[in-house]
């Protein structure tokens, strides 16, 4: 689990005209903190230190300290409002967590070994990858910051399902727990799609056409 400190500040100033402020005058990025015991919180996020852990894949599926006004919360990400043209973040909602009770949270999924796959390398497939990311269930200590699938050994025609990952001690995967009808595939080895044999290439279509037509 990485470890990643954001500061913040109490923000008491609220509307759209008053995050809109705060984004230009202050670089700092309007955000709500919620959950647990505690009433939500309207809070202002320090933009730099933000933006940083945000070229990050790990921030998205980590335990994050946030420093409000000094005092510590433990939090992860919950969703993120862009701007629709701007690379700007213009809202942020962070779901605080306890130590003691198991959080769910979407995980990335990050597939190694496509490059000696047998599927791929020796029978000539395609990898399709179906999922990116996987939502998990565990304690905060025992947050991962991706889950990994290893496809040295997967053959052509070969499709992994969530049941074929391997996971840490004490993460669990959400869908899962709905039953085995939810056992939904993460990846497959394919043939490649290949044009039909009497299908005429465009070149190949065209010269014909050039050549009817001269001939009239």
């Amino acid at each position: 689990m990485s470890d990643y400190t954001l500061n913040a500040s109490v923000r008491n100033d609220l509307g759209k005209g008053a995050s809109r402020r705060l984004r230009r005058a202050n670089e700092q990025v309007p955000a709500i903190v919620y959950g647990g015991e505690q009433a939500p919180q309207p809070i202002a996020v320090d933009k730099t230190s933000f933006y940083k852990a945000l070229e990050e894949e790990a921030f998205f599926s980590s335990v994050i300290t946030l420093q409000v006004d000094g005092k510590p919360q433990q939090v992860v990400v919950r969703d993120l409002q862009r701007h629709p043209y701007k690379p700007l973040v213009t809202h942020a909602d962070f779901l605080r967590v306890d130590a003691t009770h198991a959080i769910n949270l979407r995980i990335p999924l990050h597939v190694i070994g496509e490059e000696t796959c047998v599927g791929i390398k020796d029978q000539g497939g395609e990898l399709h990858v179906l999922s990116n990311d996987i939502e998990v269930s565990c304690l905060p200590k025992d947050l991962p910051d991706y889950l990994e699938v290893d496809i040295a050994d997967v053959e052509l025609g070969s499709t992994l399902h969530l049941s074929d990952l391997k996971l840490p001690a004490g993460v669990t995967l959400v869908e899962l727990s709905h039953g085995e009808d939810h056992d939904n595939a993460v990846l497959s080895i394919t043939k490649p799609k290949t044009r039909a044999a009497d299908e005429p290439e465009d070149g190949e279509a065209a010269e014909g056409e050039e050549g009817e037509e001269s001939g009239e």
